[in-house]
Formats: structure tokens, sequence, C-alpha cells
């Protein structure tokens, strides 16, 4: 199996490809990956940060690939630092992905009710384009709001994430969810053949920054080494919730990211021995 992993280079703050490159590898599958911005730190918490565009490298970078008849299996697609990337993505996914093969989206957009920086709605509106072309997209709760139209909750309110999945499935796309809070607990939200899945764990308090770059490339990992998605996501749910409760217990300043690398071998160890009897989306 090979994968490709799109997105950002944030040299300090786990996330994006620093976290997707070790996670996706650790499975087992060969994990290339193409660049859409080179950070020195994330843009979380982090105040005069560099950016780096590299749009105009991906298309030089795309033409070389091509002379090797490189092809993949999965394409996961994050963080994207304009529109124009958007298209670009969907060209790869054209012209890089075998038949048969996956494509993910996790559609880096903000969160906690907010856009990030550099961000509009117009960038909105093409991320739903790119969106419908996906297999599986995996939102966060700002996210999902962004794609499907539904207000942001109020502090206290629920999220109608049931509606939220309901609006954002295709006759192929499978939305996936995440960090939607219900009390004390951290649910992910799925689609599947019976209808809307739901996943409970655990809460902590507090933002946890890279927890959804954690997920994707985990979930990604995990579909790769045969896993219906269903198992998935709950062997990923799993690994990034168990991260989290490592990174709180810590004195860590919480914007360098997840300690997720003392998660990983009992991560690997179900991943390579579990038997789940779970449904299949």
């Amino acid at each position: 199996m090979r994968v490709l992993a799109i997105n950002d280079i944030s040299c300090v703050g786990k996330c994006s490809l620093t976290v997707a490159l070790p996670i996706i590898s650790a499975c087992g599958v060969t994990c290339d990956v193409l660049p859409t911005a080179l950070l020195s730190t994330h843009t979380g918490g982090f105040e005069g940060y560099t950016f780096l565009d590299l749009s105009e490298e991906i298309p030089k970078i795309l033409r070389h690939w091509e002379t090797l008849g490189l092809s993949y299996d999965y394409i996961y697609s994050g963080y994207l630092g304009n529109v124009s990337q958007i298209d670009m993505v969907l060209d790869i996914r054209r012209r890089f992905l075998r038949p048969g093969g996956k494509f993910i989206v996790d559609p880096v957009m903000g969160d906690g009710g907010k856009l990030y920086a550099h961000f509009d709605m117009r960038f909105v509106e093409e991320m739903r384009k790119l969106c419908r072309e996906a297999d599986y997209i995996l939102p966060n709760v700002t996210e999902a709001c962004l794609l499907s139209g539904v207000p942001y909750p109020a502090p206290g309110e629920r999220l109608p994430a049931e509606n939220i999945v309901g609006k954002l499935r295709s006759t192929h796309t499978c939305p996936i969810v995440t960090g939607v809070e219900e009390g004390k607990q951290n649910v992910v939200y799925y689609d599947k053949s019976a209808g809307e899945g739901r996943y409970a764990l655990p809460q902590a308090e507090g933002l946890f920054h890279g927890s959804g770059d954690v997920f994707a490339a985990a979930f990604t990992g995990c579909l790769a080494r045969g896993k219906t998605a269903e198992e998935a996501l709950r062997l990923a749910a799993d690994f990034t919730t168990a991260s989290i409760f490592r990174t709180a217990r810590t004195n860590d300043e919480r914007r360098y990211g997840l300690r997720f690398e003392e998660e990983m071998f009992r991560f690997l160890s179900r991943l390579n021995g579990q038997n789940d009897q779970t449904e299949s989306l």
C-alpha cells in the first residue's frame, strides 16, 4: 500500500506532515508527502510565525512524479494554503489515485467556531467542492458547521451532529465529524449503512492542538492496513484520546502538540492484533 499525504510542514508544534508521516509510516505502509506550505510554527497559539506558500513548486513536483509512474492507493489531503491548491488536489486525485483507491479529506479551515487566518468564505465554498469528491471527510465541529451551513452552537447548546452527518453524506462520501462535546464525552459521529453512528469517549478539559491531525493520520493508516472504516475510526479515536490524556497529565505547553509518541506502541499493538467484529460502514 502506498499513501500520499498532502499537508503543510509546521516546523514546530506537532501537526500536519510532522504528525502524518510518522503515524502512517508506523502503521506499516509507505507514506509519501506533498508539502503545501512551510511554516516556522503552526498558527494556533504562536505569534510572528513565518509562512511560505509552496503553490509554485507543486506542479514541478507532480511533473517529476509522472515520469516515475507513481500512483497511490490512498490520498489524504489536509491543510491547503489557498483556493488554487484545492484545484491542485482535485487534479492530483485525477492523475495519481489508483482505480479503486480512496480519497480522504480533512477540510482544515478553522476551530472554536472561527476560520483560521488567511481563510474566507470563498475558500469554504471551494472546500465543499473538494469534499464532494472524497470518499471520507474528517471535519471537526467548526468545519462541519461551515460545510453544512448549520450554525455553530452557542455555549451550552447541543450540536445537531446527526443532522450534519445527513447533510454531508452523499452516495459515495462518508462524513466523520470529530470533537462533538456532549457533557463529559467527546463524540465522533459518522455515516454508516444503518444510519448515523456514534462513538463516545471521555473528554479532557481544554484545547489540544494537533489532535485532529493525529486522528486523521491514524485513520488513514488503519484504512491502508485493511481495517474497515468503523474499525479505523475507533482505533484512531482511542489513540487520539489516549494521547490527549497523556498530554493533559504533563506540564507541557499544549500549543506544542500531543505526546502521541508515547501511545504509539499500544496503538500499533491493537492495529496488528485486534479482531474487532464492528460493522462495516
